[in-house]
């Protein structure tokens, strides 16, 4: 009864309407359907291309095969996003990057024969017979190159970072060239004798220069650029890595053999060759995160950069007052580790030594210094610095080079093995 209702009701309503008009209505209600959903997917081609070209992919190749192929797609994508970046970042930079020529006087010496001097080594058995051996002796001095470093500029009038052990010579002579070719001679403006850095200045005005970034927000794995004068002779090398190590503590050999270390150092597998010392390392927005400074002897790529934020209080304390100011402590030190303890005998494993150093010049506390002031002596263990404690990677060169000279710090230490508190007035040191 229910059904045949149904169907009266349906002959009822069809008879009210004309066919073609339902049939007109239903046709343009499938149009407007379709059209809907051929826009949706003309949308979203883009993703449905990608599905269909996956699925093919799948099922045309084996399975792993398959998987191969899409990690080398994934990969060369990334490559190609790579590229962009550090083309771009190098086309920006490549110009504020400067190669340092060190040149020195050296003796010239000429070859000549004394006439007055004839030597016959078979004597009488050939009488007659001379052999006059060439002399040499000093007919004045030459200019000549002896080494090579990379710079860059941080201010338009030409102030240029780079290391102190590429101006380390005071006796040596030292030209700048820029990207352009043009060549400059520079003075030297400053030498950090605890950061080995140095900054040097060229005459003239609206030099480009580098931004600073923040080398504090690094990570390892972080992808890096390294631009430098390779070995002295090719200017403005490109190299690409990644930072490998943060933090790292090295003991850097110079060509003049002095020897120092370097604490806090960025460790990168970017090419560093000698010449590259004093150029940038950058981040792939082209701002310098580090300045390269040296490579381990031996190794494949292993090369080490200063972090830029341990350099820019050099750099503004020069812009302001034209040398560089830093705090003093003035001690002589050894860090502490489990190793040093044990041979030694001592009560921690952490911390510093105050000791004197291998020369008989070399006091323990310099006289007159802060330190001498606060009554500190040699053996006296320094264990915190305003409540920091000096550990593996906390030293008490970056901790003091940190503060401000006038800074009252406070010293923890262990003074003939019992702990004491002492406060310190750091002030500022002589030797720049």
């Amino acid at each position: 009864m229910q059904d045949t209702n149904i169907i009266n009701f349906i002959k009822k309503e069809f008879t009210k309407r004309p066919v073609l008009m339902v049939f007109l209505c239903s046709f343009i209600s499938l149009l407007v359907i379709l059209g809907v959903a051929a826009g949706t997917l003309w949308q979203f081609r883009g993703d449905v291309f990608e599905y269909f070209a996956k699925e093919y992919l799948r099922e045309s190749q084996a399975p792993a095969e398959g998987g191969v192929t899409e990690r080398i797609i994934e990969k060369q994508s990334t490559i190609f996003t790579q590229d962009s970046f550090v083309i771009d970042a190098v086309k920006k930079t490549n110009p504020a990057v400067v190669s340092i020529v060190i040149s020195k006087l050296v003796p010239k010496f000429e070859a000549y024969v004394d006439p007055n001097q004839n030597n016959n080594p078979f004597g009488d058995l050939f009488p007659g017979f001379n052999f006059n051996v060439p002399q040499y002796r000093q007919n004045g001095t030459e200019s000549k190159q002896v080494g090579g470093g990379s710079g860059f500029f941080v201010s338009s009038d030409g102030l240029i970072v780079t290391n102190k052990h590429v101006v380390e010579d005071r006796e040596a002579q030292y030209t700048v060239f820029t990207n352009d070719g043009k060549k400059h001679s520079a003075r030297v403006v400053a030498r950090d004798a605890v950061l080995d850095i140095a900054l040097i200045k060229i005459d003239g005005i609206g030099y480009p220069l580098l931004d600073l970034g923040n080398s504090d927000t690094l990570q390892v794995g972080q992808s890096v650029i390294a631009i430098g004068n390779a070995l002295a002779e090719f200017k403005n090398t490109v190299s690409v890595g990644v930072i490998s190590g943060l933090s790292r503590s090295v003991t850097a050999t110079g060509a003049l053999g002095f020897s120092e270390v370097l604490d806090h150092v960025i460790q990168t597998d970017a090419a560093i060759n000698p010449g590259n010392s004093g150029g940038p390392l950058l981040n792939l927005q082209g701002k310098v995160i580090g300045v390269n400074v040296a490579m381990a002897q031996g190794s494949q790529n292993i090369g080490f950069a200063l972090p830029i934020n341990s350099v820019k209080s050099v750099i503004d304390s020069v812009k302001t007052t034209g040398k560089i100011i830093r705090p003093f402590l003035g001690v002589r030190f050894s860090a502490i580790n489990a190793e040093m303890k044990a041979v030694n005998n001592l009560s921690v494993d952490y911390g510093v030594l105050i000791k004197r150093g291998v020369n008989a010049n070399e006091v323990a506390v310099i006289p007159g210094s802060p330190a001498d002031k606060a009554g500190l002596v040699e053996n006296d263990i320094i264990l915190e610095v305003d409540g920091v404690k000096l550990s593996e990677g906390v030293s008490l060169a970056s901790l003091i080079r940190d503060k401000k000279v006038g800074q009252v710090v406070t010293l923890k230490i262990l003074h003939k093995g019992e702990p004491k508190t002492v406060k310190v007035t750091l002030e500022e040191a002589k030797d720049n």
